[in-house]
């Protein structure tokens, strides 16, 4: 297992969680190695045979070391930004496995992704093919392009991140969408090379996946009777991952599922995990400041916050909370709330758990290895954490803990 009690203290690993805390500090965002192989090679496996490309979503987790390890690994990136762009290609990603998604791409973006040879765009209205096609008749080039096509799916999952239905903001309406593609092929400079959907994250059951995927094989169906033939088909993303008590569905029963429906098919099966490969390969590592007993509630106050993982806040998000060290001397067992220091009541990373609480203990906040440090932030002037990569028995700091400094470095006074 990556994260296991080796002599009553959580290893990663092979890495004692108090080495890494003496060594890093914390708050500290531990990533395990062999775990993140393990889950991808779930997804190669599902898909062995098939011409496919695995594209690691790179909004789960961009750190380089990540994806360096996904580009050695063999996968594709789906990226949402010049900047993971920028990442990919530094990781040493192959930008012909890129594909660019997103429903805001600037012009600076659009032209940057084109000039760097990226496999696909993934259109998302037709405003965007207004500008990808000026902006791809300005450079000369034809724009390889897929649509994210609305099936109006139900991920049934948490309404945050649900994105395939019609009241979402994501994606062209499924019945606009062969009206869309012949605008799309009529024009020089794009070349219409896919089809694309992504219903939701953190989906436990396969169902909603396949029943997208066959209304997308539908309409790719249509689409090469009325003489535009695909050359890849992107189910997107969304496996789920527990939490607490969830069981999802084996990455297998997804991928078996959607190959069903396309069994047959010559067109190339894209899909786009993230959170599947790297979220439980992770944890954020905290330490106790404070114990505070209440009058309706108990406290254990820590250095990690909610600009560190902002999940619990922002979606009422459940993480297992382990103790570091099982026989914690002169703890205090009780029923605490886990907050943080920023000045907010929503600032909690865990509500209503059994503890033995002293200050100075660590706690462990699993399956953090997905929207943990992305969606980090300075609030109250705090420098986001430290990462850092265990690969069997050595512990590496992949991201440097940011400096007060720093923060204001590019900042200016007036005179």
């Amino acid at each position: 297992m990556a994260f296991d009690t080796v002599g009553g203290v959580l290893h990663a690993e092979q890495v004692s969680l108090e080495e890494i805390a003496r060594r890093f500090g914390t708050p500290c965002y531990v990533y395990s190695r062999a775990a993140i192989e393990a889950n991808y090679a779930r997804f190669a496996a599902a898909l062995a045979g098939r011409h496919s490309l695995i594209a690691y979503s790179v909004k789960a987790n961009s750190n380089l070391a990540v994806l360096g390890l996904m580009a050695r690994l063999g996968a594709g990136f789906d990226i949402v930004s010049g900047g993971e762009r920028a990442r990919v290609l530094a990781a040493g990603g192959d930008p012909r496995k890129v594909v660019f998604s997103g429903v805001g791409k600037s012009e600076a973006e659009i032209e940057q992704a084109l000039r760097a040879g990226i496999l696909c765009l993934n259109l998302e209205s037709e405003a965007e093919l207004e500008r990808v096609d000026a902006i791809a008749a300005r450079l000369g080039v034809r724009a390889p392009v897929a649509f994210r096509v609305n099936p109006d799916v139900d991920a049934k999952t948490h309404p945050y991140i649900s994105t395939g239905l019609k009241d979402n903001k994501f994606g062209v309406a499924y019945a606009d969408a062969e009206r869309i593609y012949q605008a799309a092929a009529r024009r020089k400079a794009i070349d219409v090379v896919g089809v694309g959907c992504h219903i939701g994250s953190q989906m436990t059951g396969a169902g909603p996946f396949v029943d997208a995927a066959a209304r997308i094989l539908a309409l790719a169906e249509r689409l090469a009777r009325a003489g535009i033939p695909l050359a890849h088909i992107d189910l997107g993303g969304g496996f789920g991952i527990r939490y607490k008590d969830e069981a999802p569905a084996p990455v297998g029963e997804f991928l078996d599922g959607a190959l069903g429906v396309l069994a047959g098919r010559k067109e190339m099966l894209i899909v786009d995990p993230g959170r599947a490969i790297v979220g439980d390969a992770g944890l954020l590592l905290t330490r106790i400041e404070y114990v505070k007993p209440g009058e309706t509630k108990n406290f254990v106050v820590v250095d990690a916050a909610m600009n560190d993982l902002i999940r619990p806040a922002l979606y009422g998000a459940w993480h297992e909370l382990r103790q570091v060290r099982q026989a914690e001397s002169n703890a205090v067992a009780g029923v605490y709330d886990v907050v943080g220091p920023i000045c907010e009541s929503a600032d909690f990373l865990a509500r209503e758990r059994k503890l033995d609480a002293r200050p100075g203990g660590l706690l462990a906040l699993m399956s953090a290895g997905a929207y943990g440090m992305v969606m980090s932030s300075n609030y109250n002037t705090r420098p986001r954490p430290a990462e850092v990569m265990v690969s069997g028995g050595a512990a590496t700091l992949v991201r440097e803990r940011e400096t007060v400094a720093q923060l204001f470095a590019a900042e200016r006074l007036l005179p």
